[in-house]
C-alpha cells in the first residue's frame, strides 16, 4: 500500500462518520476548518456529490448513491484543507433597532451594560458559518466571544419575523415567525428570505455581515406570488379565483392534501430541505400509469376523504394505500328520455387502484379511507400545473415553501408533463403497513453517526421493542412512543447536518424519525438511520401504527473504514 507523507502543518478532516448509506459527516477541529472544507467542496465538487451542509463542527456531504458516498468518505480524509477565501460580494449591512425583550438579560449574562451589548454587536464583523432551522436563517459567528450567551431555558412559542437574536456563540435574524429559544436583542426590517430575488437568502454561508444601530426600521413590503407558501392560505385563495379549462376541482381535501413531486435538491446551504412525496415509489407508479414523467406533480392525500371533480375529460390513476375509489356521475339533462325533459343520473361506480381510468367532465372521484397504509397519490395525465419554487412544485410544510395545502373550491390545472403517448397497464399493489392493531412494520436501520452516544443496551432496546406512531407525527418527522433510550454522554451536541431517515434521540429518550420536510440541521444525537429504500414504507405507517427497527448486519461500517489513525 502506498504511504502518503503529510507535513506537520497540513490541516485535514479529523474523521468521517456515516449518515445512513447516502451521506457522510466530516468532523473538523473548528469553525475555520468547517468554512475551509465547505468552500473547497462548493468550488470543486467531488464525484457524485449532491449537497454540502456545513454546521458548527461538521460538514455533511450527501452522495447520489451508496457507492458514490463511500468514495466521497474516503476522499474527504485525503483532502488538505486550505483557508477559505473571503467573499468579494462586499459587506451586508443589517439595520437594527436594539429594543429586544432579552436585551437587559444579555447585558447581565455578559457583564456588559445595555449600551455595551449594542456596541459589541455592531462593532464586529460577523461571518455566516452555515444555514439551518429555516430558509434564510444564517448562523453568524463574530470576531470575538464577548456576546456568547446561553439559549433561553424555555423557548418562545412564537418569535416575530425580523427578530435579531443571540444563541451560544452565534447571532442570527429570524426570517419568519416561528418558535425559538434564542435571546432577542433587537429587530430589523431586512427581508432575510425573498423568493422574488435571484438569490432568495439575503446572507449565505461565507458572507460577511455588520449590524448597524438605527432608531426605526424600514420594512419592505412582502413579495407576492414568489413567496406563496405551504403555510399561507391566501395562496389557495388565489388559485380558487383562477379559471381552469382542464384539470381538477377540489371538493373536499380530506385531512390534508398537498401538491408533491420528487422534491428539490441542492438547496441545503440555504436552509431548504428536499421535501417532495414521502412515498416516492407510489408517486412514480401513479405517474407511470397515466403516462407522465416520474417527477410530475401529483396530489398526496392523507387517510382518505379527498374528493375531486373533473374539469374536462381526464385520465387519472391512484396509487399508494389500498382503498375504495368511487366515481359519481353528474346530473344531466335529456329532453328525449322523460315526460318533463329532465333525468337525474348520479350513478356510481368503483375503479381499481394502480390502474389508469377516465374521469369525465363533471364526474366526481372520492378516495376512501385506506384499508391499510396511510397516504395516496392521485396523478392526472400531464401532471398538476403548479408554480415551481426553487425548481420544484412540492409543498414543504416546515419551511413554508411551495403550494399551500389544497382547499375546497381550488382548481388544479393539468400540465404538460407527459412522457408517453399511451397510458400503462394496471400494476400489482405492493403490501402496505397495517392499520393500528394489524401488525408491525419492520424498517431496516444502520448505525447512525452518533451511535457512540449510546451503549449496547440502548441499541438493543431500539431494535428490541415495538414503537408506537403518535398523533404528533407529520411530514417533518414521526414521533415515536415506547421505552425511552438513555444516552451515555452528558451535554448537548452542536448542531450538525441531518437527513430523512435519521433517528434523533432528544433528552427524553423517545425517537423522532425525520421525514422529507425535516430541518437540515439538528442538535440531538442520531442513533441510527433508516435505509433510504425503506423510507417509502415508513411514510405509509398510520397514526397508531407500530414500528420495529431491524439493524442491518451487513451494512458497511463507514466509521471503521474512514476514521484516521490517531497518530496521523
Amino acid at each position: 500500500m502506498e504511504t502518503v507523507m503529510h507535513t506537520a502543518t497540513a490541516k485535514r478532516v479529523r474523521s468521517v462518520r456515516p449518515v445512513g448509506t447516502r451521506a457522510v459527516l466530516a468532523e473538523l477541529d473548528g469553525l475555520q476548518d468547517v468554512l475551509a472544507l465547505q468552500d473547497m467542496l462548493n468550488k470543486s465538487p467531488l464525484p457524485g456529490q449532491v449537497d454540502v451542509l456545513a454546521a458548527a463542527e461538521t460538514v455533511m456531504v450527501v452522495g447520489e448513491s451508496a457507492a458514490a458516498t463511500r468514495a466521497i468518505g474516503a476522499r474527504l480524509l485525503e483532502l488538505e484543507l486550505t483557508a477559505s477565501e473571503a467573499t468579494d460580494s462586499g459587506l451586508v449591512v443589517i439595520e437594527t433597532v436594539y429594543d429586544g425583550d432579552d436585551l437587559a438579560d444579555v447585558a447581565e449574562l455578559t457583564g456588559l451594560s445595555v449600551d455595551g451589548v449594542i456596541a459589541a454587536h455592531t462593532s464586529q464583523i460577523w461571518t455566516v458559518a452555515f444555514a439551518g432551522f429555516a430558509p434564510g436563517f444564517g448562523y453568524m459567528v463574530g470576531e470575538n466571544e464577548a456576546l456568547t450567551v446561553p439559549r433561553r431555558p424555555s423557548p418562545r412559542t412564537a418569535v416575530p419575523a425580523g427578530s435579531v437574536a443571540l444563541g451560544g456563540q452565534y447571532s442570527a435574524v429570524y426570517p419568519r415567525s416561528s418558535p425559538g429559544g434564542w435571546q432577542l436583542i433587537g429587530r430589523t426590517g431586512a427581508r432575510m428570505w425573498d423568493l422574488d430575488r435571484a438569490q432568495p437568502a439575503l446572507v449565505r454561508p461565507g458572507d460577511r455581515v455588520q449590524y448597524k444601530a438605527v432608531r426605526e426600521v424600514v420594512t419592505a413590503s412582502p413579495s407576492s406570488a414568489g413567496n406563496a407558501s405551504a403555510g399561507d392560505s391566501s395562496a389557495g385563495d388565489s388559485d380558487k379565483e383562477r379559471h381552469t379549462e382542464s384539470g381538477l376541482r377540489i371538493l373536499n381535501p380530506g385531512a390534508q392534501s398537498l401538491i408533491q413531486d420528487l422534491g428539490r435538491r441542492g438547496y441545503g446551504p440555504l436552509g431548504v430541505s428536499a421535501a417532495g412525496a414521502l412515498d416516492r415509489a407510489s408517486l412514480r407508479r401513479a405517474n407511470r400509469l397515466v403516462g407522465n414523467a416520474s417527477s410530475a406533480a401529483a396530489i398526496e392525500s392523507v387517510n382518505g376523504g379527498l374528493t375531486v371533480e373533473a374539469i374536462g375529460d381526464q385520465v387519472i390513476a391512484v396509487a399508494g394505500a389500498p382503498t375504495t375509489l368511487t366515481i359519481e356521475s353528474p346530473s344531466w339533462i335529456d329532453s328525449e328520455g322523460s315526460d318533463d325533459g329532465y333525468v337525474q343520473s348520479g350513478a356510481q361506480r368503483t375503479v381499481p387502484m394502480a390502474a389508469p381510468f377516465a374521469l369525465l367532465d363533471g364526474e366526481v372521484l372520492t378516495v376512501g379511507a385506506p384499508q391499510s397504509g396511510f397516504r395516496n397519490y392521485v396523478a392526472i395525465r400531464g401532471g398538476v400545473d403548479a408554480p415551481e419554487v426553487l425548481g420544484s412544485q412540492s409543498a414543504d410544510t416546515m419551511s413554508g415553501i411551495g403550494p399551500a395545502p389544497l382547499a375546497i373550491g381550488q382548481e388544479l390545472p393539468a400540465g404538460q408533463a407527459t412522457a408517453s403517448t399511451a397510458v400503462e397497464s394496471p400494476e400489482l399493489q405492493p403490501d402496505f403497513p397495517g392499520l393500528p392493531g394489524q401488525g408491525v412494520t419492520v424498517l431496516d436501520v444502520v448505525p447512525g453517526p452518533r451511535a457512540d452516544w449510546f451503549d449496547q443496551e440502548a441499541l438493543d432496546s431500539l431494535c428490541g421493542q415495538e414503537w408506537l406512531v403518535t398523533p404528533q407525527s407529520n411530514r417533518v418527522g414521526m414521533r415515536l412512543d415506547g421505552t425511552p433510550l438513555r444516552r451515555t454522554r452528558e451535554g448537548e451536541l452542536p448542531s450538525e447536518g441531518t437527513m430523512a431517515g435519521a433517528l434523533q434521540i432528544p433528552p427524553a429518550g423517545l425517537p423522532v424519525l425525520f421525514l422529507a420536510d425535516h430541518p437540515i440541521t439538528g442538535g440531538y444525537p442520531v442513533i441510527g438511520v433508516v435505509r433510504d429504500e425503506h423510507l417509502d414504507l415508513a411514510a405509509q405507517v398510520p397514526i397508531g401504527g407500530r414500528i420495529r427497527f431491524r439493524l442491518v448486519p451487513d451494512a458497511p461500517d463507514f466509521t471503521t473504514t474512514f476514521t484516521k489513525n490517531p497518530e496521523n
